[in-house]
C-alpha cells in the first residue's frame, strides 16, 4: 500500500469507530442494544446518506479491500465467540419446554416467511426460486444469542429461570439456523469454484468431534479443573479459529461456520471461568473490527431509493418477522406450562436479531439470493426488531412471576431492570 492508502486507511478506521462507539453509547443510554446504534453507524457511512462522490472519496476501491479482510476477520471472531457462548449447562432440567420453545419459535416464523417469500420471489425474481423460499424463512426466524445475552444481563435477568429459558432457547435457534444455512449454502454453492469439496464437511464435522473437541479437552481441563488461560493458550484458540474458517471456506462453505464450530468444541464442563476470560480477551479484538464489518455492510443498503412498493414489502417483512417469532414462542410455552407473562416475555426475547442477522443477510447477497433492494429492506427488519425487545419485554414483564423449577418448586423471577 502507498503511503497515502496508508493515511486513509487509518483515517478511516478512525471515523469508523467514532462514529460506531458514539452511536453505540448513545443507544446504550437509551436502554438500547448498543449493537443498534453500531448497525446504523455502518448505514450512515454508506450510499443512504452519503453521495456516491462522498463516499468514493471516504472509502476508495482500493481502500476497501483491506477494510474488507478486516470486517471478516472480525465477523470469524465474533462467530467463534457465539459458539463458545452456548452452554448445554442451561438445558439442564429444560430439556422439554427448551425444545418445544425452540421449535415453535422457528417453525411459525419459518412457514409465514415461505408464504411471504412465494410473494416477494414474485417482486425479486430470484434466479433459485426454491433456495430464495427456504433462505427467506430462516431469515425471519433465527435470535441473536450474544445480544440476547446482554439484554438479559443488563435487565437482571440472566440468573432467573426466565433467563435460563430463553437461553437455552436462543442457543438451539442458533445451532439448528446455523446447520440449516450451511445446507442452503451447500445446495445454491458459492458459484467461484467446484461444488465437490462441500462433501468434506461431513468428515470435517467428524474430526472435529472426535479428535479437536478431546484434544482441546485434554488441553484445557487437568485434574477436574480448568488450566489458567494464559496468552498462549488464547493464542491457540484464535489459530484454531482462524484455521477452521480457512478450512470450511475452502470446502466451498462460508468462513463463518468454521469458526462457529470450533467455538463449539471449546469443552464445557470445569471451564466456565476459562471461557468469560477467552470471550473477553477476543471481544478486545472484535471490538475493533466489528464496526469495520457494520460500514462494509451498510455500504451495501441503500435506503435513499425506497419507494411505495419497498414500503409495502418492509411492512409484510416487520409483521412475519416480529408476529411469527413472537407467537410461535408464545404459544409453545404456553403449551408447556409457562404463566402468560413469561411466556409473553419469551416471545419478545426471541425477536432479538442483531448481528447474526446481518451476518445471515451477507451470506444471502453473496449466494445471490437477495438483491441489494430486499437486503436493504432485511437490515431495517433486523434493526427494527432488535429496538424493540428492550421496550416490548418492559411492557410485557415489569413485575415478578412464579415459576415451576425442574423439582417441581416454584421461584419468583425478579423483575426485569427498567432502562
Amino acid at each position: 500500500m502507498t503511503s497515502h492508502q496508508l493515511q486513509l486507511l487509518f483515517v478511516d478506521l478512525a471515523l469508523i469507530l467514532l462514529l460506531a462507539r458514539g452511536l453505540g453509547w448513545l443507544f446504550g443510554r437509551m436502554g438500547q442494544p448498543p449493537v443498534v446504534g453500531e448497525i446504523l453507524a455502518g448505514v450512515l457511512l454508506g450510499p443512504t446518506l452519503l453521495p456516491a462522490a462522498i463516499s468514493g472519496t471516504l472509502f476508495p476501491a482500493d481502500v476497501r479491500i483491506p477494510l474488507t479482510g478486516m470486517a471478516a476477520v472480525g465477523v470469524a471472531l465474533f462467530m467463534f465467540t457465539v459458539g463458545v457462548e452456548i452452554d448445554t449447562a442451561a438445558l439442564r432440567g429444560r430439556g422439554r419446554i427448551t425444545a418445544v420453545s425452540a421449535f415453535g419459535s422457528m417453525a411459525l416464523p419459518f412457514l409465514l416467511g415461505v408464504v411471504l417469500a412465494l410473494w416477494l420471489a414474485h417482486e425479486h425474481d430470484p434466479r433459485q426460486r426454491a433456495a430464495f423460499i427456504v433462505f427467506i424463512g430462516l431469515s425471519v426466524s433465527v435470535t441473536a444469542f450474544p445480544v440476547l445475552a446482554r439484554i438479559l444481563s443488563d435487565r437482571g435477568l440472566s440468573a432467573t429461570a426466565l433467563g435460563a429459558i430463553a437461553l437455552a432457547t436462543a442457543a438451539v435457534v442458533d445451532v439448528v439456523a446455523w446447520a440449516a444455512l450451511a445446507g442452503v449454502q451447500a445446495t445454491v454453492g458459492r458459484g467461484d469454484g467446484p461444488r465437490w469439496p462441500v462433501v468434506l464437511m461431513l468428515p470435517y464435522v467428524a474430526l472435529m468431534l472426535l479428535v479437536v473437541r478431546p484434544l482441546l479437552r485434554r488441553m484445557l481441563v487437568r485434574g477436574g479443573k480448568a488450566v489458567r488461560l494464559a496468552a498462549p493458550g488464547t493464542a491457540v484458540a484464535l489459530i484454531g479459529a482462524l484455521l477452521s474458517a480457512a478450512a470450511t471456506e475452502a470446502m466451498g462453505m462460508h468462513y463463518i461456520f468454521g469458526a462457529f464450530l470450533f467455538g463449539l468444541m471449546i469443552p464445557r464442563q470445569h471451564t466456565a471461568r476459562l471461557r468469560t476470560e477467552l470471550l473477553e480477551r477476543t471481544g478486545r479484538i472484535t471490538a475493533l473490527l466489528l464496526p469495520v464489518y457494520f460500514v462494509v455492510a451498510g455500504s451495501q443498503v441503500d435506503l435513499s431509493r425506497l419507494h411505495g412498493g419497498d414500503l409495502l414489502q418492509l411492512g409484510a417483512i416487520l409483521l412475519v418477522a416480529v408476529a411469527g417469532k413472537f407467537g410461535g414462542a408464545y404459544l409453545a410455552a404456553r403449551s408447556q406450562g409457562l404463566p402468560a407473562r413469561p411466556a409473553a416475555a419469551l416471545g419478545a426475547l426471541m425477536n432479538t436479531r442483531g448481528l447474526t442477522e446481518l451476518v445471515i443477510l451477507d451470506i444471502g447477497l453473496q449466494l445471490k439470493l437477495l438483491d441489494s433492494g430486499l437486503y436493504s429492506l432485511m437490515v431495517v427488519m433486523a434493526v427494527v426488531t432488535t429496538a424493540m425487545t428492550g421496550p416490548l419485554l418492559s411492557r410485557v414483564y415489569a413485575k415478578p412471576v412464579e415459576l415451576n423449577r425442574a423439582d417441581g418448586k416454584r421461584e419468583p423471577d425478579p423483575a426485569p431492570a427498567l432502562p
